[in-house]
């Protein structure tokens, strides 16, 4: 009998070992931190977390934040963790308040026991949890219940804290308006990247998106405007007063109140803007009385330019408007800073206006740059007045600026060294590396976007501080902030595809510390984190993905050899030629290729057998006129010269961004080319290669000509094509066709084409072209 007890013992013993698991350790490998940690240190082992884990919350002004985790895991994995008050040294996630930790940081220590977060404030503890977030699997962001899931994050200490106050994004609601459910789902993304702020621009001259009570008005007329939505931007027509406005919408004051505390428990101040003395059309289209002019506008519907119907900076009802409104809207936002814009204003009204010009009489001011400086100093003293700190862009420089004003610098650095030298504070937002309105990729592949290109790379690359400005001078730069202007955004999915992942590589610009600052570790997990955007639903963008060519050709062998990369460092990149298909088994790019006959190239990146990203498929055509020499009637434009006078018998095609240096462009007059094929030819066809972006003032030819000759003196015409405008919301690339009747036996072609004679917006048109193929 006491073998047998003993033999049972020994079984149970054993099936308990059997069922018993060890928590899992991980390598630094599995962790995807963006932005990365200040510093940490990983354990062995890992802290798994059950239904029976619990958060230990120590005040009840914390108990929302244990919604960070909760709402996901009650998705995720069926159950939500019990929040107490009471501590528990087991199985629990334990936040603790420590003075000595400053405002954002916060410090967190997993073991396999527990969990121990510790703060000083609620967005420490915010950005703790996040961080919990981002160590769970990815899975975790499931919007439905996933099975066979293991919730374990590392055994890790990590203590962090941002490099910068300041940690911003801008949407601009004003050019298309965004629904409330589509801020409140970015406010969650900026907290989940550790970005601290929401820059609202709530007014522009295409819509004012605040309901103001005292002037009802500016939403009822100023909040919509007629639909040219299938338009370009740029091309949009101006609009009647008196035509029907039914496209735009705007936030009441309830939901601007419902934004503003679901900012305030993710720990994110909302900056709202409400620009002048320009960029307020939609408000002069409710109001005519604030202009100079009081002449009726409509709210327009595309791009203004210059901007000259701006408010009248010489009467006092303009002020009395003003701060009636800016009493409303301090209001609703409680945060210090109040956006004013200050931007691109065109005073060509104000010079003639006799309210503005006694204004600078009686002011004693120089001229209407002064009075815009009187304009934003009399806002200034108002909001200071009422305890709130004026920002405004760098334009604000001009004629003095505002005593105690914050500067946000976007035309480059320069604006942001110069306030900081005045001892203003200042957030950078360059152009250069944070407008996400840019292309991030070709546009042969990507949306409709502002004709200027910001890959990922290039946003990693900003430093808010300047190595020129001195110590105090730093001390005033207080961040940076990506700006995502919607004149070509029109929907929440095209504005997530233009944020993510660049805002990823801002958000880690500005916590992580620079020396940890490193792209080919950060190419790496933003791959990773990747695969968590998909689970989140986000449409990022694959643009790091796609094939970015270089070409050259060699005019002596008609040689053209193509270079095949990526954005991301270390890709697989397989290509195939001509009739191939393009397959996880195709050739492996390993170094260039050289051409010299009509071929087609595919090419991607892939990554375990699938393709990321766009696929390149491009043709390198040969014909009889490659390297030929060419002669000009009228010269090109030098700003548009592609690579000179063979430009247009290189082969080398250009791309739907005008500015990829392929294409040779003509303003106000003809190109008017003449090839020499050095030696009797057979022709029969002439292809003209042509670019049409009606945003930015580039059309198709209203006719194409073709001429020949045997001698260069004695031409004769063989084909004609005249074409009428159409609109066309896009850039698009057009082959001209133009078949001769018969062969012809001739040594020289003139092909002449006449640009659009004029633009639906009057005035002359960009001709822009980048082959002329004579076969």
């Amino acid at each position: 009998m006491k073998l047998f007890k003993i033999l049972l013992l020994f079984i149970a013993l054993s099936t308990i070992g059997c069922t018993e698991k060890e928590n899992p350790s991980f390598t630094e490998d599995d962790l995807v931190l963006i932005p990365q940690p200040k510093s940490l240190k990983l354990n062995e082992g890992s802290f798994e977390i059950t239904e029976s884990t619990k958060i230990i919350i120590p005040q009840d002004s914390l108990a929302s934040v244990s919604s960070i985790l909760n709402d996901l895991f009650k998705k995720a994995a069926g159950f939500e963790m019990e929040t107490s008050a009471k501590a528990v040294s087991e199985n629990s996630i334990q936040l603790k308040i420590n003075s000595e930790i400053a405002k954002e940081a916060y410090e967190l220590k997993v073991t396999s026991e527990n969990v121990i977060l510790e703060a000083s404030s609620k967005i420490g503890f915010v950005y703790g949890l996040e961080t919990i977030r981002q160590l769970l699997p990815k899975e975790i962001e499931s919007a439905s219940k996933t099975s066979n899931i293991d919730w374990y994050i590392p055994n890790i200490e990590i203590s962090d804290a941002p490099q910068y106050s300041y940690r911003g994004n801008m949407l601009d609601v004003s050019r298309h308006f965004f629904e409330k459910e589509y801020i409140k789902k970015h406010i969650d993304r900026l907290a989940f990247l550790k970005l601290n702020t929401f820059h609202f621009h709530l007014v522009d001259d295409q819509g004012w998106r605040i309901e103001i009570k005292k002037y009802p008005k500016l939403t009822e007329v100023g909040g919509f405007r007629v639909d040219q939505e299938n338009k370009n931007w740029n091309a949009r027509i101006k609009n009647d007063p008196e035509e029907e406005a039914t496209y735009g919408g705007f936030y009441t004051q309830e939901d601007i109140k419902e934004i503003v505390a679901y900012t305030q428990e993710k720990g994110i101040r909302v900056i709202p803007e409400i620009e002048m003395p320009a960029h307020v059309m939609s408000a002069i289209a409710a109001y005519p009385w604030l202009s100079c002019t009081e002449e009726p506008i409509a709210v327009p519907s595309g791009g203004v330019w210059p901007i000259t119907s701006i408010y009248c900076a010489g009467k006092e009802s303009t002020f009395d408007f003003l701060e009636d409104v800016l009493t409303e809207v301090m209001q609703l936002f409680p945060g210090e800073y109040i956006h004013v814009g200050g931007d691109e204003a065109t005073k060509t009204n104000w010079e003639t206006c006799p309210d503005c010009q006694r204004r600078i009489k009686e002011e004693n001011l120089a001229d209407t740059g002064e009075l815009q400086s009187y304009f934003m100093k009399r806002i200034e003293k108002f909001l200071n007045k009422n305890s709130r700190t004026l920002i405004g862009w760098d334009e604000i420089l001009e004629g003095g600026l505002p005593e105690e004003a914050t500067v946000m610098s976007w035309r480059g650095f320069e604006g942001g060294w110069e306030a900081t030298a005045a001892g203003h504070d200042v957030i950078m937002t360059p152009t250069s590396h944070l407008y996400f309105d840019y292309y991030q990729g070709s546009p042969d592949h990507e949306p409709v976007a502002f004709n200027a290109f910001l890959p990922l790379h290039q946003v990693y690359e900003f430093r808010p501080v300047l190595d020129s400005m001195s110590v105090e001078q730093k001390k005033h730069v207080l961040g940076g902030q990506a700006n995502l202007w919607s004149e070509h955004v029109a929907t929440s999915s095209h504005s997530e595809y233009m944020l993510f992942p660049r805002l990823a590589a801002l958000a880690e610009v500005v916590w992580s510390p620079e020396e940890k600052l490193n792209w080919e570790d950060f190419s790496v997990r933003i791959r990773k984190m990747m695969q968590r955007f998909e689970i989140m639903d986000i449409n990022y963008a694959k643009s790091a993905y796609a094939i970015q060519p270089e070409s050259e050709i060699d005019l002596e062998t008609g040689e053209i050899t193509i270079r095949l990369k990526s954005e991301f460092p270390d890709t697989e990149i397989r290509y195939a030629l001509n009739e191939e298909d393009l397959t996880a088994n195709s050739e492996l790019y390993k170094e260039e290729i050289i051409v010299g006959d009509d071929t087609n190239i595919k090419a991607a990146v892939f990554k375990d057998g699938e393709i990321m990203g766009a696929t390149l498929d491009k043709t390198f055509e040969f014909h009889k006129a490659v390297a030929k020499p060419v002669t000009y009637k009228y010269e090109y434009s030098k700003s548009y010269a592609s690579s000179g006078e063979t430009a247009l018998v290189n082969v080398l095609r250009g791309s739907k961004y005008f500015k990829d240096g392929r294409w040779q462009g003509w303003i106000n007059r003809p190109a008017i080319v003449t090839i020499d094929l050095e030696q009797s030819t057979e022709v029969s066809e002439v292809v003209v290669g042509s670019l049409e972006e009606q945003g930015t003032g580039i059309y198709f030819p209203q006719q194409l000509k073709v001429e020949i000759s045997k001698d260069g003196k004695s031409f004769k015409e063989v084909a004609l094509v005249n074409r009428k405008y159409q609109a066309n919301p896009g850039a698009k690339i057009e082959n001209f066709k133009m078949n001769f009747e018969t062969q012809q036996d001739i040594q020289f072609v003139r092909v002449s084409i006449e640009p659009l004679a004029k633009t639906p917006k009057g005035g002359g048109a960009w001709l822009f072209l980048d082959e002329i193929k004579v076969k």
